[in-house]
């Protein structure tokens, strides 16, 4: 794929008016719905120089956003691609606003499957969205112009919406990645509702870091939107150091084309290569539960959200959508309360594959067909390409999609991480991993704990921090404050105390993040004379410790001569 030329830009300013040559060299119109006069971009990327060359704090200065035109921006119309539906709001959602406040700057509305309704991109009056890389192909959907527009290098990031894999199809198809978070992180305040209960903001990057500082930007509750929710305080903060991942069993796989089902075995031998480890699980309760966002009563959501506009047959409604819509009203309630009732048993499931496994890795669509296929057959294809996203929201789990493997003719392919919700750093990690990167950080929740003992890693409780799902942070060291004994324990343990400067010396230790609950759990389960308390780092900062009563420490043997408790075993040897 191409090199990304904004890359290559200077200033904010630098990198819109090369983002406009970009957008006229590709003669993509299909990809935008409405795209802001380049004038007006100019003058916000002009400021953004300013406040940066000011010292202001702008953590997303000069990224350049695209945003799905079922997300509102004040003074922009939203259209859904409807253009009846058409209305000019008068508030940015916060999903954007807060990125607006870091430094983003929004070149303009990409173009969708018609409310958001299809996984194809072809739905739409303003235009079948052609992948980035086959324009015969189909680009996925439905956030069909969003992925496009960071695939041909347009903009940095955009945003789409996620119901039932529309944030992770199109990354896919494209070759970007794609995260779509818990439900209820992102608020969903000024987006146009497709399920109420399952949509989802989600964000497209070329690369993993820059998706999740987007991500990282949206997250937090607003009080307009009644199912937006706070990280817990029991929020995973890392992945195990060797993850076993679950996989599908051949029989859950046979929806793949043959070439797909190719690169997705490459996938999971890069990953094993890697020295990661996998474990084949039946998943076809999941494969079931899936099914119902369309076929199922479920789907009166899409009617209770936009049924009656398009009930009015209005200027510009997609025929497929309008018919999926209109079917949607049909079902009984009883059949919605039966649907209900399957889901909560799928999600028992998953709570016990979640158990036991950090992560569920699979395939994010079935295969790539061309806009002539779709045409020829809009609903079945489409159906298909949702075999393994339409479950995560219905079952509130969280997806990372990454590039998997290309198909042996260069097709690209993708592959998603699913973790439980608000498990989506986990995901975060295990998707690096894949991809041989550093982790980026999603989450700003967590206490730092300093282990200098026992649960350092390669040492015997270092499990417990890995149960906790804690996050290595670093290699640290002590002010010249403490000195450190030989505690009798089985395990061996240390014991650190401070005893001031002067009397002391630096000792060295690792930095681990951990959940508030997490923490807790540590604290009730110290055996005596351990204790948690503040310790002082060389750095001047106080964090939260392991140490021992004095008491303990009178009849315990001094070793802070060998300058921690690594280089106390070695002597033992």
């Amino acid at each position: 794929m191409e090199k990304l030329p904004l890359a290559e830009a200077g200033t904010a300013a630098d990198k819109v008016a090369a983002a406009y040559r970009s957008i006229g060299e590709h003669d993509r119109p299909e990809v935008w719905i409405h795209l802001r006069a380049e004038a007006d971009v100019l003058a916000e990327a002009a400021a953004i120089d300013d406040r940066v060359g000011r010292g202001d704090n702008l953590p997303l200065a000069g990224v350049l956003l695209a945003v799905k035109d079922n997300i509102d921006i004040a003074g922009i119309p939203t259209t859904c691609a409807c253009p009846g539906f058409a209305r000019i709001p008068g508030h940015t959602a916060p999903a954007v606003a807060r990125l607006v406040e870091q430094g983003a700057i929004v070149l303009g509305k990409t173009n969708l499957d018609q409310f958001a309704t299809g996984l194809v991109g072809t739905r739409s009056p303003y235009g079948a969205v052609r992948n980035s890389r086959f324009p015969d192909r189909v680009s996925g959907g439905s956030s069909s112009g969003s992925a496009v527009a960071v695939a041909l290098g347009m903009v940095d990031a955009a945003l789409g919406t996620d119901t039932a894999g529309s944030g992770r199809v199109p990354a896919a198809l494209n070759g970007l990645v794609g995260i779509k978070p818990t439900l209820g992180l992102v608020p969903t305040t000024g987006v146009v509702p497709a399920c109420p209960d399952y949509d989802a903001v989600s964000v497209f990057a070329r690369d993993l870091a820059l998706a999740t500082k987007v991500a990282n930007a949206m997250i937090g509750t607003d009080p307009a939107d009644p199912r937006s929710r706070p990280w817990p305080t029991d929020t995973p903060l890392g992945a195990p150091a060797r993850a076993t991942l679950a996989i599908p069993t051949d029989d859950n796989l046979k929806a793949l084309t043959p070439a797909y089902r190719a690169a997705f075995d490459a996938t999971v031998d890069r990953w094993c290569a890697s020295g990661g480890d996998v474990t084949r699980v039946d998943i076809a309760e999941l494969l079931d539960a899936a099914r119902l966002l369309y076929d199922g009563a479920i789907v009166a959501q899409r009617y209770a959200a936009v049924g009656e506009f398009l009930s009015g047959a209005p200027e510009g409604a997609d025929p497929v959508v309008s018919a999926i819509v209109e079917n949607s009203a049909r079902p009984a309630a009883h059949a919605y309360v039966t649907d209900l009732d399957q889901l909560a048993r799928a999600g028992a499931t998953a709570r016990r594959l979640f158990a036991d496994h950090p992560a569920l890795l699979l395939p994010t669509t079935t295969e790539h067909p061309t806009i002539e296929a779709v045409a020829a057959d809009p609903v079945t294809i489409n159906s298909r390409m949702g075999t393994f996203t339409n479950f995560c929201n219905l079952l509130d789990l969280a997806a990372v999609a990454v590039p998997g493997e290309d198909t042996a003719e260069g097709d690209p392919f993708g592959v998603m991480l699913v973790t439980p919700g608000f498990a989506d750093q986990v995901g975060i990690d295990l998707a690096a991993r894949l991809l041989g990167e550093p982790s980026p950080l999603l989450t700003g929740t967590g206490t730092d704990l300093l282990v200098v003992g026992a649960h350092l890693r390669g040492l015997p409780l270092h499990h417990q921090l890995e149960s906790a799902q804690a996050r290595f942070v670093g290699e640290v060291a002590t002010s010249a404050a403490y000195r450190m004994v030989a505690l009798p324990a089985t395990p061996p343990k240390p014991g650190m105390l401070r005893v001031g400067p002067g009397d002391g010396r630096s000792l060295p230790g690792e930095l681990y993040r951990l959940s508030t609950a997490a923490l807790g759990t540590f604290l009730s389960n110290l055996p005596s004379p351990m204790t948690l308390g503040k310790v002082e780092l060389d750095t001047g900062e106080w964090v939260t410790g392991f140490a021992c009563d004095y008491e303990s420490s009178r009849d315990a043997t001094d070793i802070t001569e060998y300058g921690g408790w690594r280089n106390y075993l070695k002597s033992l040897r």
